[in-house]
């Protein structure tokens, strides 16, 4: 990983050099990462990136800034990969801040300016920025039938006591490796509170499985490893979330990965994921209480007609459940399935979900 990474980023700095040498403006070549180069990629079933690139020049009062910027973040995730050690994304804006001299001008005025430049790097150098050495703060748990490498300490994911395994952000084969797996599928819940019901409940080790939760969007250290565990270990992945337009959104993002980081989609998304619930037909099927419903407010009706339209929410029966909710003008949240008792969610909800595979796709 290092020696690739240093080697993309070294070439980044020759490519400058060069530039220089023959006295052209230098530039980079970035991928354009506005919608205009999004696209929904049918037969892998990921939002992609298309071909549409940029440059950002030094000697061009629009790009200069910006082209200092990638310069210093270059630099410093070459140092740290020298240095063979990692820092948090937070750090690094901490490192880079100053004041240029002779000026009242700071290379980074906040942490959303460093931010925007690391993904740039990303996307034109074609890395994660785990693989440049940069992490994010840990977001995210697992339990179950696994056992784990993480960086060289053996790790059993059914010993974790009530707080599980947090997930860091560099799930990378280089950090963590599967060297033990009972796990017959993966469950990825929204929320931790439903997590660590099915947690204390011990649902993996009754349905021989893992359970993971990114604590409502997952982050990209979940999101990766939910890819890793799937294509890796050749089991399916379940996505468990609110019936509502965002825990639709977490499931669309799980699957074919989102569009902010549509460059890194073949390696965040999943796109066999399918979702296990919770849907508005589960209120007759399951026979929840109205009173537990949630009326959809006009943000939550706009947010289901834009869905309606994306193509990857196309498949008839999700149409048929974005409709059937619009119609019905309730949402839920999975704390609704409580009404039928704290444990009707392990032991009646969600085994006969899994017994009938009744998913949508």
């Amino acid at each position: 990983m290092e020696t690739k990474s240093k080697e993309k980023i070294r070439n980044l700095g020759k490519g400058i050099i060069k530039q220089l040498d023959e006295k052209e403006n230098p530039s980079i070549t970035l991928p354009v990462r506005s919608l205009s180069n999004i696209y929904f990629d049918q037969e892998h079933r990921l939002i992609k990136i298309g071909g549409k690139t940029s440059k950002r020049h030094y000697l061009n009062v629009a790009h200069t800034k910006k082209f200092m910027q990638t310069m210093l973040v270059a630099a410093e995730c070459k140092k740290i990969i020298d240095q063979g050690v990692t820092t948090s994304i937070r750090d690094l804006y901490y490192a880079l801040k100053h004041t240029i001299q002779d000026t009242k001008e700071n290379t980074f005025d906040s942490q959303g300016d460093s931010d925007p430049i690391l993904e740039d790097l990303e996307a034109a150098l074609n890395l994660l920025r785990e693989e440049l050495h940069m992490k994010a703060d840990r977001k995210g748990y697992m339990a179950g039938q696994i056992i784990i490498e993480d960086a060289g300490d053996r790790i059993n994911c059914a010993k974790m006591g009530s707080s599980g395994w947090g997930i860091p952000s560099d799930v990378e084969p280089e950090m963590i490796k599967f060297v033990e797996s009972k796990a017959e599928f993966v469950l990825v819940i929204e929320k931790d509170a439903v997590w660590q019901r099915l947690n204390e409940d011990r649902f993996w080790r009754r349905h021989r499985c893992l359970i993971i939760t990114g604590k409502g969007q997952p982050a990209r250290g979940c999101r990766r490893l939910v890819n890793r565990l799937h294509n890796e270990l050749n089991i399916p992945v379940y996505v468990l979330t609110d019936a509502d337009p965002w825990g639709f959104y977490i499931y669309s993002v799980i699957k074919q990965g989102s569009i902010n980081l549509s460059f890194l989609s073949d390696r965040l998304g999943t796109p066999d994921a399918k979702f296990i619930g919770l849907t508005s037909k589960d209120v007759p099927d399951y026979g929840i209480p109205l009173n537990v419903t949630i009326r959809l407010n006009k943000g939550d009706q706009k947010r289901i007609k834009e869905m309606i339209k994306y193509i990857w929410f196309k498949p008839k029966p999700w149409q048929q459940e974005l409709r059937r909710m619009l119609k019905a003008g309730y949402k839920l949240e999975l704390e609704a399935l409580s009404s039928k008792g704290i444990r009707f969610i392990t032991e009646k909800y969600l085994p006969r979900k899994i017994k009938n595979r009744d998913f949508l796709p």
